[in-house]
């Protein structure tokens, strides 16, 4: 999530995607209802879902540098995505048996193909509050929506309006933001607090989601999944600036992602009974990766507290590069860096949120 920034190869595209094969196959396919269909999956949001858009703005927030992506594909291919191989929005795309990668939308090198079985429109280090973006120089919401419009315009010269209506309606769309805002622009940075306490300022992301999602709605989508917060307070990086001596998950975060989350389901609850054509599904990530954190050794992990990269206690983003230590085995952490989880976390989250809602989306 900080700064460096080294040029990205499309030249090992290919390559990329044929070692990826292997890494995919254990991934688990989830069966739609009623013979259903999916053709694209189209993600916005923070770094949880961006698979390299920020490697092509001029902003600090960037990992397209090692050791991130040291087990994407080959071994060692950063490509902009916040973990050291596949994240969710790898996963969902391959569950849904409709790609093995979902590329950034920025990808100056997207063909046909691509673009018409989706893209991830999200931008690392961005958030539900304005201020979030403005401070990380990164594509907010609003930015993200009208590069989706502009996606629409282009695959209706492709395709026509029709077709173009169709792939728009039954595709998948997937929201996953807030983190930041609550860690850096509410907690870290002394701004947002001057003007709110943690209620009002959870009223201010939520009006903003609302926001977001009538005017993705207005743009044809139907079938919306909208992401919670997951338990901030036990990320490596939160423990470390207010968890004390011990490193304990602070509660303070964790309390103001609850009240978050309560928040938006209900909103969500009510545009779900205002658009009635629509599903909008809450996913909640909160209690899978509480549970995670608490029950390490049941997910197969042993490490809950801290990050693979460096000590683990703070690195993330530019401070997580080719000079920091990594531990060996990956499997064994649930935390990438201070702030991401690593991509054997990212699989289980998402199968397990996902699977669990599918049928939800029909």
């Amino acid at each position: 999530m900080f700064f460096c920034e080294v040029p990205f190869s499309q030249l090992f595209l290919a390559i990329l995607w044929s070692f990826s094969t292997i890494i995919i196959s254990l991934v688990s396919v989830v069966s739609l209802p009623n013979n259903e269909s999916v053709p694209a999956l189209f993600v916005f949001g923070d770094s949880i879902l961006d698979t390299g858009n920020n490697d092509y703005i001029e902003t600090f927030f960037k990992c397209n540098f090692p050791p991130y992506g040291e087990d994407f594909g080959g071994g060692n291919q950063p490509t902009g995505r916040f973990s050291n191989g596949l994240i969710p929005s790898d996963f969902l795309a391959a569950e849904l048996k409709i790609k093995k990668l979902l590329p950034p939308y920025l990808d100056p090198n997207l063909k046909r193909e691509d673009l018409l079985t989706g893209v991830s429109f999200a931008s690392g280090a961005s958030g539900y509050d304005p201020l979030t973006n403005n401070i990380a120089l990164v594509l907010s919401l609003s930015d993200q929506l009208d590069k989706f419009k502009e996606y629409k315009t282009k695959i209706q010269d492709m395709v026509g309006e029709n077709t173009t209506t169709t792939i728009i309606s039954k595709s998948i769309y997937i929201l996953s933001s807030g983190s930041n805002d609550i860690t850096n622009t509410f907690f870290l940075l002394p701004f947002r607090r001057l003007q709110y306490n943690i209620s009002t300022y959870t009223d201010l992301m939520v009006s903003k989601a609302k926001e977001f999602l009538e005017d993705l709605y207005e743009l044809g989508a139907r079938r919306i999944g909208i992401v919670g917060l997951p338990n901030l307070g036990c990320l490596p990086s939160q423990r470390t600036l207010r968890g004390g001596f011990n490193r304990t998950c602070s509660d303070l975060e964790n309390q103001a992602a609850m009240l978050f989350n309560n928040k938006l389901s209900s909103q969500i609850d009510i545009l779900g009974k205002n658009f009635t054509d629509a599903k909008l599904v809450y996913l909640d990530i909160y209690k899978i990766l509480s549970d995670m954190v608490q029950n390490a050794t049941k997910y197969g992990f042993e490490v809950a507290d801290k990050g693979c990269c460096g000590t683990g206690y703070f690195e993330v983003g530019g401070l997580c590069n080719f000079l920091s230590q990594i531990c060996s085995n990956r499997s064994n952490y649930i935390f990438w860096d201070s702030f991401h989880p690593t991509e054997k976390a990212y699989n289980i989250i998402s199968s397990e949120v996902f699977d669990r809602n599918i049928n939800k989306f029909f």
